[in-house]
């Protein structure tokens, strides 16, 4: 049942995602360029969205779908880590055209060339565990 909920969840997102053309390309090329507020809109809204959400989750003392209380941590600040990740994310997105989500709405349209950055996006994340402790944290 867990996983049949995932399931809509993903697709409500992803028709979401394709309907407000956050999957688009020209609309990912023009937030690069400063051309648009179209997609920092919608990032903007997800920031302030996440942030309300995620204070809401931390006072209200919410469970999980398995009963256990949810615990958020506070993550170590760093310049260097930021600044470093965030830049190789961006030149990423940059590069593909498309973040993660997206990535896999994008092969359920058909466009089965992303399946080259989805596997380069999978090995990206094991060479980064692979690297984990020797990288500035």
């Amino acid at each position: 049942m867990k996983m049949i909920l995932f399931a809509i969840f993903g697709i409500a997102f992803g028709i979401i995602a394709a309907k407000a053309e956050v999957i688009s390309w020209f609309r990912i090329y023009e937030m690069f360029r400063f051309q648009s507020f179209h997609m920092y809109g919608i990032i903007g809204s997800a920031v302030v969205l996440g942030a309300i959400l995620i204070q809401f989750v931390k006072r209200s003392k919410m469970k999980d779908i398995d009963g256990n209380q949810i615990v958020l941590s506070d993550k170590n600040k760093s310049v260097a880590r930021y600044l470093l990740g965030g830049t190789i994310f961006g030149l990423g997105w940059a590069l593909s055209g498309a973040c993660p989500g997206p990535m896999f709405i994008l092969a359920g349209y058909g466009y089965y060339t992303i399946l080259i950055v989805i596997v380069s996006a999978i090995l990206g994340t094991f060479t980064y565990g692979l690297l984990r402790g020797k990288l500035p944290h």
